[in-house]
């Protein structure tokens, strides 16, 4: 075939049809990767927020969850069952504690015996709480708390169980309550991210693992997830500039990165780059940012004695409580703790003492601190585990010496802060502790009730994924207006 009759062949609606399928493609799967792109078509505040958010007039600017991981029993605790010690060593009827409600840690046991709590309780406060003799920093406080007794969740399980809480969803891969407060409301501060997650270990035992999905973006943009501070070494890895680069070089070596990333995110519209750009920049600025941050030495004296001897000792839980309320004066919206250890299935009274030890002196004075400073009715603390314990005892039993099993059907919660009410306890349940008896609170109901404080409505921050649009309390959840001042 001569030039010519190549020339006029290739003119033909067929040749342009064959030659340029893979063009037409190509401008197809743009298309969709532009459409990909475009998830988070959102018009946003200065501060990274949902323009239109709040969707009300907000309550608290800011969250403070100390998620206790283990499942504090109730019973040992707030939830106070006198009637109990009258019937120690008694089964406890399957009609009040079914088969099918127990683990495969003691469905196998042959007896169940009702365990009552060995530690003392009184009421404290004007409210009249019942709180048991570990908290007596927490009695202190007692008309700031409004505690929930008629928490419940279906999960049994640790992992599943604090993926709820934290997701709304049992199954991995959902967004964390602080990601989707992050999506809706943004930052306040441009040099801190705007969750941050602390951890710490109990003194009795390690604990349950925390896994980063629990503070994590999930199928929301990356920008959104948070960042964990570690308890040993750097805060976060990485952070610093290596040795023999100055902060002049690292600023033109992210400025030339910058430039490569966006000609890559121009031409493939992935927003995989455009997080990566916004977390180089956000390291750049935390460099500056974090190391005063975590350095306490400049804390008055009557306020590391308020906290506790171990407020200085990083990775403890008392530094991380002195540490998140530094965070919320800079402005950051959501800060998580995880306290790991309260897995009591056996010696429990031991262990719920040892973990009051870590926990109660610090909570109080966070309390206290935000309160003297004049930031506690901007800030919802919320405090509380994954489920509670069983009333029947897990192995041996003695006065002194018991072990608890999970129990999702009630357990206790507490919230303190803007908008709730103080020195109030709502809900109860039955004589046993095993279900509740009145006003019971599902994980869903809590989370709209935080998202609520917040100003969001937690029916309208949804987010489209595969197809359907989701939200952090799926297809459930209502607000407890009954907390509410």
């Amino acid at each position: 075939m001569n030039i010519r009759e190549q020339l006029l062949t290739s003119q033909t609606r067929r040749a342009f049809l064959q030659g340029s399928t893979l063009g037409i493609g190509s401008i197809a799967l743009g298309e969709l990767q532009a459409s990909e792109a475009k998830k988070d078509p959102i018009s946003r505040t200065p501060v990274g927020g949902m323009k239109g958010l709040p969707h009300f007039p907000p309550k608290v600017k800011r969250v403070i969850y100390l998620f206790q991981s283990g499942g504090p029993a109730q019973m040992d605790l707030f939830d106070y069952k006198p009637e109990l010690s009258k019937r120690f060593g008694e089964e406890v009827p399957t009609s009040v504690y079914p088969d099918e409600r127990k683990t495969t840690m003691t469905s196998g046991q042959k007896s169940f015996p009702v365990a009552p709590s060995s530690l003392k309780f009184s009421q404290h406060g004007q409210g009249g709480i019942w709180m048991s003799e570990p908290l007596r920093h927490l009695s202190g406080v007692a008309d700031d708390l409004c505690v929930v007794k008629s928490m419940y969740t279906e999960a049994i399980n640790h992992d599943p169980a604090a993926t709820l809480f934290q997701t709304g969803s049992v199954i991995a891969g959902r967004p964390s309550m602080g990601a989707w407060v992050s999506y809706g409301l943004g930052s306040e501060n441009e040099n801190l991210p705007s969750i941050v997650a602390l951890t710490s270990n109990g003194t009795a035992k390690q604990g349950q693992p925390l896994y980063d999905r629990l503070w994590g973006a999930g199928f929301l943009p990356g920008r959104f997830q948070g960042v964990k501070f570690r308890g040993q070494g750097d805060p976060i890895l990485d952070l610093y500039n290596p040795s023999g680069m100055t902060r002049e070089q690292r600023r033109r070596t992210l400025n030339s990165l910058e430039q490569l990333n966006q000609q890559q995110a121009n031409r493939f519209n992935d927003p995989a780059i455009a997080t990566r750009i916004a977390q180089y920049e956000l390291a750049f600025r935390m460099q500056m940012s974090v190391p005063e941050l975590i350095d306490v030495s400049n804390e008055s004296e009557t306020t590391l004695e308020m906290y506790g001897p171990q407020c200085t000792q990083v990775g403890k839980y008392a530094y991380n409580c002195l540490l998140a309320r530094r965070l919320a004066e800079r402005g950051v919206r959501f800060i998580q703790l995880y306290h790991r250890g309260w897995d009591s299935h056996n010696n429990a009274p031991k262990s719920v003492k040892a973990q009051c030890s870590d926990t109660d002196q610090a909570t109080a004075a966070l309390i206290k601190d935000l309160k003297q400073r004049g930031m506690l009715d901007e800030t919802l603390i919320v405090w509380g585990g994954e489920f509670g314990r069983t009333v029947y005892c897990q192995g041996k039993l003695a006065k002194e010496n018991y072990g608890r099993d999970h129990h999702p059907n009630c357990f206790t919660y507490w919230l303190a802060g803007g908008g709730v009410k103080g020195g109030f306890s709502y809900g109860e349940t039955d004589d046993y502790s095993v279900n509740v008896a009145e006003n019971p609170v599902h994980v869903h109901d809590l989370q709209a009730t935080i998202l609520h404080q917040l100003g969001i409505d937690h029916e309208k921050l949804t987010y489209k994924h595969q197809g359907r649009y989701y939200r952090l309390t799926d297809v459930h959840g209502k607000v407890v207006t009954d907390l509410l001042s």
